[in-house]
């Protein structure tokens, strides 16, 4: 958006100064007394003086003509920086275009809080402002609105605003960080591959050695090496999963929860196995460990929520699986303390997240109230993970270290978020982009585009 007010006063002034002449002509002209040679003498002077005007005046409106097409490219650019540098890229355009910001006389403002004329306050604004030296405008008698070298000057103004093409990007990794932890690492990882998935860091990212193959590498902070794309400074996201712990089932365990003991024995009670028909949530009080492979059939029209109430999930080196046509999210609740509210073991997890409903896309859920006994060591790897759907672990540190795979019967979806990762060794993500089949809606962020000029 352009100033162009300074254009009214130049015109005026300039036809003030010509009326006045002309009309001292006119006097002269009408008295008789007067002769050629006193006129000429008297209206020389005034015609050399408005020829200098139209020169000054000429020069105040080129000088501004170059200041708005910085300003212009510096709004623009500051958009499309969109992070928080966006100040010192609209300062560097500027200057790219002779205007510096604290040199001969010129001011470059930039803001990110910009009136919009659509409404909102999301635009880029940058201002640039010059003072000038007068000349002949003060033997006119004007002596201008500024000051230049202790002189007298004219401020002229120039002010463009932006708005950013925003564009939605997707995460299949979100570090929600919000212990203060770099959120994502990783360390040589020759073999780390993410497929192409992006990843977000809600505060800073060092991956050396290795991009991941991540798609783009986004942090709020400081972004060195994660993703094929890097990018620094973007908002933070916000945890779009939490408030699905209000519809975790009301725990009826009392205050018993058997737990393994140093050999791994536990109560019959807490050990699993075979073919499982069951309803729409089932509860299990401490530690839940597999004695043989476990498949899990919903007896209804609802998938099945398996809620882990103050314990662990053992695999102990066999496998719990949805069958086919059926789906099941796992829920590990309780209290903080000494218990373990994770998966274990050296088995497999093969679970489909439900396609509907409350649970829609969640496969594996930590309730975000637990902030201790939540971390895992060797995610993907003990136990395997074939999953179709969300890993909710808010505040678990999370070492990813095996490969993600769609789980039998599901479609090529997953999605974790987590507090912090640490990803070594393999760390690889396998057949990503069915998420809307899946029901998940995925960590989604707005970020920028090319900015572009708005009126």
């Amino acid at each position: 958006m352009r100033s162009a007010g300074w254009k009214f006063w130049t015109n005026r002034f300039a036809s003030d100064v010509i009326c006045h002449a002309v009309g001292k002509a006119r006097t002269f002209v009408s008295d008789g007394r007067g002769n050629i040679a006193i006129i000429s003498a008297l209206i020389l002077p005034v015609l050399i003086g408005i020829f200098a005007l139209g020169f000054e005046t000429s020069y105040w409106d080129q000088t501004q003509r170059s200041m708005q097409n910085a300003a212009d490219s510096a709004a623009s650019a500051a958009a499309t920086n969109g992070t928080n540098t966006y100040a010192t890229e609209a300062k560097a355009v500027a200057s790219l275009y002779g205007f510096a910001d604290g040199s001969n006389s010129v001011t470059v403002a930039a803001s990110n809080a910009a009136a919009c004329p659509s409404g909102g306050n999301t635009c880029y604004s940058v201002t640039i402002t010059k003072t000038v030296p007068l000349f002949m405008a003060q033997v006119a008698g004007y002596h201008g609105d500024g000051t230049y070298n202790g002189g007298f000057g004219k401020q002229l103004t120039a002010t463009a605003v932006a708005k950013q093409a925003g564009g939605t990007r997707n995460y299949c990794i979100l570090a929600l960080a919000s212990s203060g932890a770099t959120g994502i690492q990783a360390n040589g990882v020759p073999f780390a591959n993410l497929n192409g998935c992006n990843v977000m860091s809600n505060s800073s990212s060092t991956c050396n050695g290795h991009d991941l193959g991540a798609g783009f590498g986004d942090a709020h902070g400081t972004n060195s090496g994660c993703g094929v794309t890097s990018e620094n400074g973007l908002p933070v996201v916000s945890d779009p999963y939490a408030s699905l712990a209000t519809n975790i089932p009301s725990n009826t365990c009392g205050s018993t929860y058997p737990q393994e003991d140093k050999h791994g024995s536990i109560a019959s009670t807490n050990q699993y196995g075979g073919a499982k028909s069951w309803g729409n949530t089932v509860t299990v009080c401490g530690d839940m460990k597999l004695t043989s492979n476990l498949t899990i059939t919903n007896s209804g029209s609802s998938p099945t929520v398996l809620v882990i109430e103050n314990g662990q999930l053992d695999t102990n080196g066999f496998t719990i699986a949805t069958a086919n046509g059926s789906q099941a999210t796992i829920v590990f609740s309780g209290d903080n303390g000494s218990y373990t509210h994770a998966p274990t073991g050296g088995g497999t997890l093969d679970i489909q997240a439900p396609t509907s409903g409350t649970w829609s896309g969640v496969a594996v859920y930590q309730d975000p109230a637990l902030t201790s006994g939540v971390d895992i060591s060797a995610a993907g790897n003990s136990p395997t993970w074939d999953i179709t759907g969300l890993v909710y672990l808010p505040h678990s540190s999370v070492t990813f270290s095996g490969i993600v795979n769609k789980s039998s019967n599901g479609a090529s979806c997953f999605d974790l978020v987590v507090d912090n990762i640490t990803v070594n060794g393999t760390g690889q993500i396998l057949n990503e982009g069915q998420c809307p089949q899946a029901g998940l809606s995925m960590p989604t962020a707005t970020v920028g585009g090319r900015g572009g000029l708005v009126n």
